[in-house]
């Protein structure tokens, strides 16, 4: 059973997706998701690493297909558990909020097909751009080339998970990146590939800063 505190925020942020526009079948989908996590965040201090952990083990009995979605719901109604007035009021601002939720996903595939599919995939000159440009910040970092390697590999997984995207935007690529993690059953693994597609992003993004957010993060969670 949830405890008032949750509720009350559960009920807070369906209401603002519903003056979003939000469907009632995605009200419903959202409202069976928090259900489940707030069992796990009854009781819990309002910090941020047990929020992280409620939700890293609630996504593990989450459908591949489903995470994207489900991550979204936990990243957006954090604010409402926290009380956070100011993030809320954020929140309700920002036209990036998906609603309606993102049609596009990349094709369902196991971990290993991607990982052979480095070996043959051709990658065109604005793929080809940022990670060279990536992979020169971690050297100009002091990183060794195997870590180098290793980061650049996970960078082109996510490339290839981009490849069907209908355009190019934060959007596709929070999805795409979303709906590769639970390929990775291995959580170490897990986490090192959310750290490398964050940092990874500027590139592809085309931020002139990019170079200075490599190796500053090592968190791996899959809130930010």
């Amino acid at each position: 059973m949830n405890t008032s505190r949750e509720k009350e925020a559960v009920n807070a942020y369906l209401k603002l997706l519903q003056s979003k526009g939000a469907s009632s079948s995605l009200l419903h989908r959202r409202s069976l998701f928090l259900d489940k996590l707030c069992g796990n965040l009854a009781n819990l201090s309002h910090d941020g690493a047990e929020y992280r952990i409620a939700v890293e083990i609630i996504m593990e009995s989450v459908p591949q297909d489903d995470w994207h979605e489900n991550l979204t719901a936990a990243r957006e109604f954090y604010p409402f558990w926290l009380k956070d007035i100011k993030a809320i009021a954020a929140l309700n601002r920002n036209p990036g909020f998906e609603v309606p939720p993102v049609n596009w996903k990349p094709d369902l595939v196991s971990l290993k097909a991607l990982t052979e599919s480095l070996e043959t995939e051709k990658f065109d000159t604005s793929e080809n751009w940022p990670l060279k440009a990536y992979a020169q910040a971690l050297r100009d970092e002091g990183a060794e080339q195997a870590l180098v390697d290793t980061r650049v590999k996970l960078a082109k997984i996510a490339l290839i998970r981009l490849k069907t995207a209908p355009e190019k935007s934060g959007v596709m690529y929070r999805t795409a990146v979303d709906q590769t993690l639970p390929l990775f059953t291995i959580k170490q693994n897990r986490r090192l590939f959310l750290v490398v597609v964050r940092e990874f992003f500027h590139f592809w993004s085309g931020n002139p800063d990019a170079a200075s957010m490599v190796l500053k993060d090592g968190s791996g969670s899959m809130l930010l």
